[in-house]
């Protein structure tokens, strides 16, 4: 595959995603990096659990096989659940959906769920600690997926649950246990067959696919089943190879919406073709991270980040208004790749570069100036002025160039108390450095930057008379 393309999905440990304070280590870098290109190729991406966490999902596979099993053959009314956009942080209990030939059971802490004609029952087994071992590995993933994005680190802390929860509160992200194609559940009429793929037929329901709201849905079955369209609009069998202690990772449409969409949601389906065979159908555990319903999806972060914002992502967006919105897919996907960041190789050879394209020559030309400067400043940018900012507990917020050019000339404008706590450059708008002309940028870096006129402005004048041409 051409550049830094993954032969097969990605597989990583949870362990090696788990951040730890000071330098990453190269071990959790080739992780990320592993991780983000699977994201970026595939859409998805598996995830080793520990041990114990594959014995206890296991388990609660095992009893959810169960409690669907002794559910009658046909819904009733107060049970059927087709389009549940308005109660999408509310939904608990059991519901069935006949015409996707699919059961589930949602578990949302904080929402006691009321059962039919108040009949006592018991749920599968275990979901209060599926719930929280999951919930914990789908927001190591999303720190992880920051770090890639160079982001902050927990960067979408404000749009997620508190942990835990407090008094009266009700999850926004939720458990869901699913049966598909359970024979004594009757909904086989409402499915067809699909066209041929690979030498096979593939059944799947009426509606061909799907994409989840969520920011990560983590999903662990217990056949496979599950395909996901990549990049090249190819439909991927994902869990087809499984340890008994993995799972599927996939973003979901909050994610794409908060990350100006660089992270694409999955697009997937499931194939029910040979369950008719099996008593209990294909069970399935899957643990969507939601954001909080009373929160709102912008990009500041990615703007902060240095990262351009297209309109249609420009104004935030109720998490609550988003969720009830009907998205169509064929207007969603960009097919953006992950930016491309390496991280530098360790002495001993431990870590490998990521593989890019390059030309065949043995050279490289310089830099023009207009591409150095900007370089330089944002990496200024990042090391200096973020370090005050966040010393003095401010959260930069950079106005327009436009905008701007009257600010810095006036005491009470928006923008006056920051440039004077972090001391901005006097006369230079206070935007993003790569939004600065040139000669802004010479003063932002000479005021934060100590002796970068001296040992720099040489450099860029051998590169402007083409004097400088430094092999690689």
């Amino acid at each position: 595959m051409a550049g830094n393309g993954l032969p097969t999905l990605g597989r990583v440990k949870l362990t090696d995603l788990i951040a730890t304070e000071g330098l990453p280590s190269d071990t959790y870098k080739l992780s990320v990096s592993t991780l983000s290109h699977s994201l970026a190729q595939y859409s998805a991406a598996i995830i080793q659990l520990p041990a114990s966490d594959g014995a206890l999902i296991r388990s609660c596979l095992e009893s959810a096989r169960l409690y669907f099993h002794q559910k009658p053959s046909y819904a009733s009314a107060d049970v059927i659940r087709i389009n549940e956009s308005r109660e999408w942080c509310r939904t608990s209990g059991y519901c069935a959906d006949p015409q996707m030939w699919q059961e589930a059971y949602d578990f949302r802490p904080g929402v006691t769920p009321s059962e039919p004609n108040n009949e006592m029952e018991f749920p599968p087994a275990g979901l209060t600690d599926v719930f929280s071992l999951l919930g914990k590995a789908a927001r190591d993933i999303l720190d992880a997926i920051n770090f890639y994005l160079n982001l902050r680190s927990y960067a979408f802390t404000e749009i997620l649950d508190n942990i835990p929860l407090r008094n009266r509160e009700i999850s926004s992200s939720v458990l869901s246990v699913y049966c598909h194609a359970r024979p004594s559940f009757q909904g086989a009429q409402n499915h067809n067959l699909t066209t041929q793929e690979d030498d096979q037929l593939v059944m799947f329901a009426d509606h061909q696919h799907h994409v989840d709201k969520s920011l990560l849905s983590l999903l662990k079955s217990d056949k496979a089943g599950l395909h996901v369209k990549d990049f090249h609009g190819r439909w991927v069998l994902v869990d087809g190879d499984l340890g008994p202690q993995e799972a599927i990772v996939y973003p979901g449409l909050a994610l794409y919406q908060a990350t100006a969409g660089n992270v694409n949601p999955a697009l997937h389906r499931t194939n029910t073709s040979n369950e008719q065979c099996n008593l209990y159908g294909r069970c399935s555990l899957a643990f969507k991270l939601m954001p909080k319903s009373m929160s709102s999806l912008n990009c500041s972060e990615m703007r902060a980040a240095g990262y351009g914002v297209e309109a249609q992502f420009q104004l935030p967006v109720p998490v609550d208004d988003f969720m009830q919105r009907s998205h169509p897919t064929d207007q969603l996907f960009n097919r953006h790749n992950f930016p491309s960041f390496s991280f530098p190789t360790a002495q001993d050879g431990s870590m490998k570069p990521l593989m890019r394209r390059r030309k065949n020559n043995s050279r490289c030309k310089p830099l023009p100036p207009s591409k150095r400067l900007r370089l330089e400043a944002q990496r200024v940018l990042k090391e200096r002025v973020q370090d005050i900012a966040d010393k003095k507990g401010i959260k930069l917020r950079f106005c327009t160039l436009k905008e701007c050019e009257s600010h810095v000339h006036t005491l009470d404008s928006p923008c006056a108390n920051i440039r004077m706590e972090i001391g901005w450059p006097p006369g230079v708008p206070f935007v993003h450095p790569h939004d600065l002309p040139n000669k802004a940028k010479f003063g932002f870096l000479e005021t934060y930057e100590p002796g970068w006129t001296a040992t720099h402005a040489m450099e860029l004048s051998l590169i402007e008379s083409g004097q400088s041409s430094q092999p690689c």
